[in-house]
């Protein structure tokens, strides 16, 4: 074995630093995971707010996020972050892109020596235009073969009612990769892996925008024919951009890449489909915000998306599109000519 693969093996300390609902689900998959194996696995979750964490010692619950979800007797939850990263040889990352960086600063004293750690973030950071396991890599000085990227269609709901869901687990390290997925399997959870972390990061970014415009599309009730188009089109400028960063096409054929944007832009669990819904019916993006309970992530990083689709001269007039209208410099009533505004071509000319 690895050093990865033994400390991923002999840990029973897990700490998710984020209580919101994909951080939550995924603590319950690792604890249904453990139940399944008979390993014993302490998973220590971190939240912000007192009264989430109260519900979560106390009832088994996090009803803000999850409504009547039980989740298991191994799960705990704290305000103190230095309690839950205590011995922790896992970290798992679930908290906004945008403020993932400074958060990091103020956490890597209490990252336990040679931990693994996992990104559930699907966000591009404001400024720099880096991935979330960028991040991580800078900010706790930690090689990428001790960062892993979780992604795929993770609709938390479903996930957290145990409804049948695949996923990717990526690592530059095949090793870790294999050992994490093996780590992570439930039941009703089964995580494929991956050596493409650029691939399947940039798949997870964009299908956020993507999912705002077809949001939009929904909210202008407009057909399924164009929320086709929109979804079909989308993961054309997503695979562009990701090959231009070196990630690989057969992952946009994938879990991490079309299963993900299906997933995001169909279903109403999207918060970023959801977002932009709202926006289609008329409501100004402040108005969205304050109503979304969650981030959608899509908004901050559908910014950072087309500066870095400029940078690289790749054309993506769908997140141009939908960038516009963030910024008021289109209606959402113009969206729909710009949203398939190239020059006429081949559709395999990517």
């Amino acid at each position: 074995m690895t050093s990865g693969e033994e400390l991923i093996a002999d840990t029973g300390v897990v700490a998710v630093l984020g209580a919101g609902s994909w951080g939550t689900t995924f603590a319950k998959v690792l604890a249904d995971a453990a139940i399944a194996t008979g390993a014993e696995r302490s998973i220590r979750i971190w939240g912000r707010r007192d009264e989430v964490v109260a519900q979560i010692n106390a009832e088994h619950r996090n009803v803000q996020y999850l409504k009547d979800i039980e989740l298991p007797d191994s799960i705990t939850a704290s305000t103190d972050v230095g309690e839950v990263l205590a011995g922790a040889g896992i970290v798992i990352l679930a908290v906004p892109a945008q403020s993932l960086r400074l958060q990091l600063r103020k956490w890597k004293p209490l990252v336990a020596p040679g931990a693994v750690v996992v990104s559930l973030m699907k966000g591009l950071e404001l400024g720099t235009d880096s991935r979330m396991s960028q991040v991580i890599s800078e900010e706790l000085e930690i090689p990428q073969e001790r960062v892993a990227v979780v992604s795929g269609p993770n609709l938390a709901m479903e996930i957290a009612r145990q409804e049948p869901t695949a996923s990717v687990v990526a690592c530059s390290d095949e090793a870790t990769a294999a050992s994490f997925a093996l780590y992570c399997t439930a039941p009703y959870f089964r995580p494929y892996t991956s050596n493409d972390v650029v691939g399947v990061e940039i798949g997870g970014i964009v299908k956020n925008v993507i999912a705002l415009a077809v949001g939009i599309c929904e909210g202008k009730q407009m057909g399924d024919n164009t929320k086709a188009s929109v979804i079909t089109r989308g993961l054309a400028e997503t695979s562009r951009l990701a090959l231009a960063l070196g990630g690989e096409a057969r992952t946009m054929a994938g879990l991490a890449g079309l299963g993900d944007l299906v997933a995001t832009c169909s279903s109403p669990l999207s918060r970023n489909h959801t977002a932009g819904r709202l926006l289609g019916e008329g409501l100004t993006l402040d108005q969205v915000t304050e109503r979304m309970t969650q981030t959608a992530e899509g908004i901050k990083s559908g910014y950072a998306v087309y500066e870095l689709a400029g940078k690289l001269g790749v054309d993506m007039p769908i997140t141009a599109a939908v960038v516009a209208v963030l910024e008021g410099k289109l209606s959402v009533d113009e969206l729909g000519p710009r949203l398939l505004a190239r020059s006429l071509k081949s559709e395999g000319d990517y």
